[in-house]
């Protein structure tokens, strides 16, 4: 590449260094023969063997005569080390090299130590030097010489432990330039003024003949070495090339003579003397210096990687020395000026080539620098709204694709929002989400421009794309919809296991309700729940099979299912091709991605598409059953609103199950209950018998956990007296039953319930002679019935004669010819038992006449015993005996008195039982006389107060 294509900047900042006259005469033409530095540290060499150490202001820090004898031509300093080589030429003697030891002074003069001398022979002939290479180990030397020799010399420097020289090349052109290159295989590159070779000095091919790499040679001081790429890179008047041991690797052309050339960094350093010079037959040997000393000349610096001119100049005097140190670059003039090259930062660099536009060789140089990512998004962003400005949209977004990471998208996205550049915008929007940088906006945004351009296949692979979601999935899905693609938000959905989004897409949405409850019945029943109870009621309307679904789940037996199998019927537009075939065909692709509960009855409907049936027949297989928590079935009782005989259905399946609680039972039979009275209350005759009877059969039923608050409101409410009085029956409340047909005027149910009550409940008798004798029209209806009544109330007391005749006197409508019978039966039954009573109290004034008349007898007259045998034991009487008023007698001996007791306390054994019980009595009613609550509470437990 020719550097006329190659920019020119100023990268670098050039200022000279002010000397004092002593500094600068140091550095002058006659009294300096070679300069060199290290990274810290500049060496001057004088002709009289001098060598002085230089600080970065320039100034003798240090110096002594290193040579005796001759000019000091040559200064190398190891990399990494305090070793510093010279090399002195004093014709027609051989040159001498010493190694100095910078860290090691000697003690006596302060100066370096010498480690070693070596005189360097050259087959005793008198030729300069003209190239020097050394190893950064110091283990081998090579010097060139203008004879066109070259002796490399090895041995152990530092130690001065011998060394050897051999003569390795041997050529009829003068030697300008020599490098090692140090790899597995350590090669000696040579240039001469005709040609480049490559000597291996150490390893694998060592010992063989010098190899031409190219038949062009350079002149002396342009040939260097790349420290960064370990190539060799030789100046010449055509171009500047790299070589590596296999030949050349690079070139660019660069016409004009050079004098010298250096590396900093990965600069390339070119300096070129004045064209006046060109055809100078003695420049390519170095000849020629004390005519340049006025004549001007060129300095370039080179950024190969970069193809640019990172510096040029003109310089008013020509150049005697260039190096690098303290991180800068340094070039002494034949007058002794020193020119100090400093280079910018990157951000000044970044400055000069925004002020120009080059904003490729902005990202290139970031690139190259290595600089984080957000300086070169920087660079990507300004390139960007560079080319924005030029109207070059398509690359603007490239660079801004770049730079996503860094910038805001906002500023992106406004500049692209209108339509015209709607694809740009997409394709910005797509990277946001490709970096998860998109937020909710973004996501609408993108759909919203997928919409408008109608570009489904681009929806389709935004939402399938692969890997990890990429983007706020609830604005997806709901931009889908509202954008008509319900398909993809189904899909989506069903992707990112959002069940619930799914069911209420194919229900809202869609409107495919066999579908969705194909997917409900494929879930796991935890997810199958929460969408069977939103849309139960819809389903319930819609599709004939939910109610089973309802009973499944809630009992406990319910199974997901597996795939089912979809035959869609393709429509003739579908055949005939057009907007109807191509609005289905994407959303057909999509669906063979999509398990069966998104494959639907209706064709998917898309914007201009039009809606076609399908037929969905499935063949299902229950899985293995998934224990999960039954709900409690009232959960499910709203969604049977206006679906009367399903939720029959679901309730007494629910009954039939096992396992459920008792709250649940009361639940799920009153619940029942009163669906059965609202189905009868809708009914007449036969229909209304039927649905009363299984409400009367649920009443009946042992296991009924309904309240019976339940049943009476429900019954009330509906009109259902068989309830109330089922439960009444049940409860034991009778008067109440009887009572509740009374309150209706229902003669033939109040005399129904006597008969069936009565012997259970004789309180019913007196109220029913009450309600009979209330009306006239009462009393025609209970005529036959009004005897039954008196007669059990008189036969088991239920009232007093007084008590009925009260009773009676209170209505209006009853007559002494109703009770005739009645008093008859009394007044007889009242006078017998006057006459009983009367026998009984004379009987009762004889016995105590009798008794009267014994105690005075008892009490006033002797009493004679005539027993002969003892009243216990049977034996003939024998005294001692005991004899008792009551004419028994005893032997003492049976009637086992104690020691202690008296006469008075013995007590006839025969008679003791029965005097024992009156005293008993006597005493109970003695205790009994003050205690008047036995009395009160007898009294209400009698049925005839008066004989209490």
């Amino acid at each position: 590449m020719a550097l006329t294509s190659w920019k020119a900047f100023r990268f670098f900042d050039v200022a000279p260094i002010k000397l004092n006259d002593a500094d600068k005469s140091i550095l002058e033409q006659g009294n300096v023969s070679c300069i060199t530095a290290s990274a810290d540290q500049v060496f001057v060499g004088s002709p009289d063997g001098t060598l002085r150490l230089l600080n970065q202001s320039f100034k003798t820090v240090q110096s002594w005569k290193a040579h005796d004898s001759g000019a000091l031509t040559t200064i190398r300093h190891i990399p990494h080390s305090s070793l510093l080589i010279t090399l002195a030429e004093d014709l027609p003697n051989e040159p001498v090299l010493k190694v100095w030891a910078l860290d090691r002074p000697d003690k006596k003069t302060g100066i370096p130590r010498c480690l070693c001398t070596v005189a360097v022979t050259n087959g005793r002939k008198p030729f300069p030097v003209s190239a020097f290479a050394v190893l950064r180990d110091l283990s081998q030397v090579a010097v060139g010489f203008a004879n066109g020799a070259v002796t490399v010399v090895r041995g152990d420097f530092i130690h001065d432990r011998g060394t050897k020289q051999r003569t390795v090349l041997e050529t009829d052109e003068p030697i300008t330039g020599l490098e090692f290159r140090e790899a597995n295989v350590t090669t000696l590159f040579i240039s001469t003024t005709s040609r480049i070779s490559t000597l291996v000095i150490s390893g694998k091919g060592q010992g063989q003949p010098a190899r031409t790499l190219d038949e062009h040679g350079c002149a002396v001081g342009c040939l260097t070495k790349d420290l960064h790429s370990n190539d060799i890179i030789v100046a010449r008047d055509d171009a500047v090339y790299a070589y590596n041991p296999r030949g050349r690797v690079a070139s660019y052309a660069y016409e004009g003579p050079k004098k010298l050339t250096a590396m900093y960094k990965d600069y390339v350093l070119l300096v070129s003397p004045p064209k006046s010079m060109t055809n100078a037959p003695a420049r390519s040997f170095g000849g020629g210096q004390a005519d340049d000393l006025f004549s001007t000349s060129n300095f370039t610096i080179l950024n190969p990687d970069l193809k640019l001119i990172a510096h040029t100049e003109a310089l008013p005097s020509q150049v005697n020395a260039l190096f690098s140190a303290w991180g800068q670059i340094y070039i002494v003039t034949l007058d002794g000026k020193v020119l100090r090259y400093t280079e910018k930062t990157f951000q000044q660099k970044l400055e000069v080539l925004y002020q120009r536009e080059f904003f490729v060789l902005a990202i290139n140089l970031a690139q190259k620098e290595k600089v984080d990512s957000v300086q070169q998004n920087l660079i990507f962003r300004k390139y960007g709204d560079y080319l924005y400005r030029k109207g070059d949209f398509d690359t603007a977004m490239q660079q801004y694709l770049r730079a996503i990471d860094n910038t805001e998208p906002s500023q992106i996205i406004r500049k692209f929002l209108d339509n015209q550049r709607i694809r740009n915008l997409i394709e910005y929007l797509e990277e946001l989400h490709e970096h998860h940088k998109a937020s909710s906006d973004h996501t609408t945004l993108l759909l919203n421009c997928y919409a408008k351009l109608k570009d489904v296949d681009k929806l389709e692979d935004f939402i399938k794309s692969p890997g990890d979601l990429k983007f706020d999935l609830d604005t997806a899905i709901t931009m889908c919809r509202q954008g008509g693609y319900s398909d993809q938000a189904a899909f989506l959905a069903r992707k990112h296991n959002e069940h619930g989004l799914v069911v209420d897409i194919l229900i809202e949405d869609l409107k495919r309700y066999e579908e969705a409850l194909a997917y409900i019945w494929r879930l796991e029943p935890e997810q199958a729940y929460d969408s069977l109870t939103k849309y139960g009621t819809v389903l319930l309307e819609h599709s004939e099979d939910t109610n089973q679904l309802f009973i499944d789940y809630f009992t406990g037996n319910f199974r997901p299912k597996k795939d089912a199998v979809v035959e869609q019927e393709v429509t003739t537009e579908q055949q005939q091709g057009g907007i109807g075939k191509m609005a289905t065909s994407a959303v057909q692709n999509l669906a063979a991605l999509i398990p069966l509960p998104y494959m639907s009855a209706d064709v998917p409907r898309t914007p201009g598409g039009t809606k076609t049936t399908q037929q969905v027949i499935e063949t299902t297989v229950e899985d293995a059953y998934v224990e999960y928590k039954v709900p409690k079935p009232r959960a499910a009782f709203s969604s049977f609103v206006d679906h009367p005989d399903e939720f029959i259905l679901f309730l007494e399946a629910c009954i039939a199950s096992s396992g459920l609680q008792e709250e649940d039972k009361t639940d799920l039979y009153t619940t029942l209950f009163e669906m059965y009275l609202q189905i009868a209350s809708k009914k007449t005759g036969d229909d209304k018998t039927k649905w009363e009877s299984k409400a009367r059969k649920l009443v009946e039923e042992q296991n009924t956990r309904m309240g019976t608050s339940n049943i009476l409101l429900l019954s009330h409410l509906s009109n259902f007296r068989d309830g109330t009085t089922l439960v009444r029956e049940q409860r034991g409340l009778y008067f109440d039953i009887f009572r509740s047909y009374t309150a209706a005027n229902d003669t033939a149910g109040a005399i129904k319930a006597l008969r069936k009550y009565g012997p259970e409940e004789p309180q019913l008798y007196p109220a029913a002679l009450a309600y009979f004798t209330s009306t006239e029209e009462i009393l025609s209806e209970a005529s036959s019935e009004l005897d039954s009544v008196l007669k059990k109330i008189d036969d088991d007391g239920l009232m007093a004669p007084l008590q009925v005749i009260q009773t009676l006197s209170q209505s209006k409508v009853a007559t002494m010819g109703l009770v005739k019978t009645y008093l008859s039966r009394t007044i007889e039954r009242e006078r017998a038992e006057i006459a009983s009573n009367r026998k009984l109290i004379s009987s009762y004034r004889t016995d105590t006449a009798a008794k009267a008349n014994e105690l005075e007898t008892l009490a006033s007259k002797p009493v004679s015993f005539s027993a002969t045998r003892c009243s216990a034991c049977g034996a003939p009487l024998d005294l001692p005996t005991v004899h008792f008023l009551c004419k028994h007698s005893f032997h003492e001996r049976c009637l086992y008195v104690g020691a202690g007791d008296e006469d008075s306390d013995v007590e006839c054994p025969k008679c003791a039982n029965d005097n024992a019980t009156v005293k008993a009595i006597k005493r109970a009613q003695e205790e009994s006389a003050d205690r008047h609550e036995l009395f009160m509470d007898a009294l209400g437990r009698s049925r005839d107060k008066f004989a209490t």
